[in-house]
């Protein structure tokens, strides 16, 4: 394990499914926590620069929700996946790089070597959040099946043989989000305390 000085008191590290709200629902803890307390970490942030760089494409596009990013996607996909065959902890550390907020909010796990990475580096701080709803609700948020990216590891890497600490389901007929995100927020606010109240 790294040494990594007063690192965090809590890693919510969330998975789902394209179009499954991953970013709306981590968006959503970050501003009930307040950005003083809580960082979002993108995994695929790291990847993209990086492949944005060594490709000379536009980054910002890359990092965005238009059609830009899905031109690559599938090739920015098995770039990724050489990448993690040669070292499976090269985007966790990236992206974990120098931040000291006592939650970590790592919005886009996709691999079963993601989630094994940080409760290797971080055994106590890590919980596991699995973001999910019904193929209809992903299609009226606008996702529609990609063979070599809906298909591939990157988007299945964790539907099975994982036990999550929490499931969110992001449906209209679900319970409320509020009434879902208690534990969660409980358990963040924790940690927080736990920061503040060391001298």
């Amino acid at each position: 394990m790294e040494d990594r000085g007063s690192g965090p008191e809590l890693i919510l590290v969330f998975s789902g499914k394209r179009k499954s709200g991953k970013d709306f629902i981590t968006d959503l803890i970050q501003n009930r926590l307040g950005s003083e307390v809580c960082c979002i970490l993108r995994l695929s942030g790291p990847l993209k620069q990086q492949y944005a760089q060594e490709h000379n494409l536009d980054l910002d596009q890359l990092l965005g929700p238009g059609p830009y990013k899905e031109l690559y996607r599938a090739d920015m996909i098995r770039w990724g996946e050489n990448r993690r065959n040669q070292d499976s902890g090269f985007f966790c550390r990236l992206a974990t790089s120098g931040d000291q907020k006592p939650v970590w909010v790592v919005s886009d796990a996709r691999r079963l070597s993601d989630l094994q990475w940080f409760r290797s580096e971080f055994p106590r701080q890590t919980r596991s959040v699995r973001v999910q709803c019904s193929e209809e609700t992903r299609v009226q948020r606008g996702w529609s099946f990609t063979p070599g990216v809906d298909d591939a590891e990157s988007e299945c890497g964790l539907d099975s043989g994982v036990e999550f600490d929490w499931i969110i389901t992001n449906e209209a007929d679900a319970p409320s989000l509020d009434e879902q995100l208690q534990p969660i927020l409980k358990a963040a606010q924790e940690a927080a305390s736990l920061v503040r109240a060391d001298p």
